[in-house]
């Protein structure tokens, strides 16, 4: 069984629209792109490649493939470029005619059988980068076995949430945590089953 783990830029209000630059997903509207860039430090850069250091596939929705296909193939990075390039890229969309990014395979129409076929498989893990549609699909079905958050110290007000009204309660460990110098947080959580209810209530209340 394969484990499919979210890699997710997320600010403080739980937007994950568009961290990385100009032109990645306007979108809505959306103007604060590129609000991720100037927070990063030696202990994110040394997170991620521990996360990257081991072999792995890619399950992305057509928008980051498509970002992610304009700039790997062409980053002087080997560190974090080699394994991205390498890596089989499942490619989920309606729309797009070919993914030149190999290896690479379109998944379409329903896909979620086919993702649950994937994780059934013998292989490396799946790795969700982005794709907000995506990762709602996913979170939807209960597909995803991982989250690596990095939390940035800002607030946005608007944008794609990762969390939005179709999350699905459940409670999660965090089983990694750290802080950047420039104030992010970097964490890793696993699931932990139903959300266990208690009170603070006092017997006589």
């Amino acid at each position: 069984m394969r484990k499919i783990v979210a890699n997710t830029f997320l600010s403080l209000d739980g937007v994950m629209q568009a961290p990385g630059g100009a032109g990645e997903d306007p979108s809505g509207g959306f103007d604060l792109e590129g609000w991720s860039v100037n927070y990063w430090d030696e202990t994110m850069g040394r997170r991620v490649g521990e996360i990257m250091g081991s072999r792995f596939d890619l399950l992305l929705g057509r928008k980051t493939y498509q970002i992610f296909a304009a700039h790997w193939p062409r980053a002087t990075d080997e560190e974090a470029a080699g394994p991205l390039n390498k890596a089989t890229k499942y490619v989920v969309s309606n729309t797009l005619d070919r993914a030149d990014w190999g290896p690479s395979q379109i998944l379409r129409g329903d896909v979620v059988p086919q993702i649950q076929h994937l994780k059934e498989q013998d292989g490396p893990e799946l790795q969700v980068h982005g794709s907000s549609v995506l990762v709602q699909t996913l979170m939807k079905h209960s597909l995803i076995d991982q989250y690596n958050l990095m939390i940035f110290p800002v607030v946005l007000g608007h944008g794609k949430r990762l969390f939005g009204e179709g999350a699905i309660p459940a409670g999660w460990r965090q089983t990694f945590c750290s802080a950047a110098s420039s104030g992010v947080i970097i964490a890793t959580y696993e699931p932990a089953g139903p959300i266990q209810l208690g009170t603070f209530r006092l017997p006589d209340e």
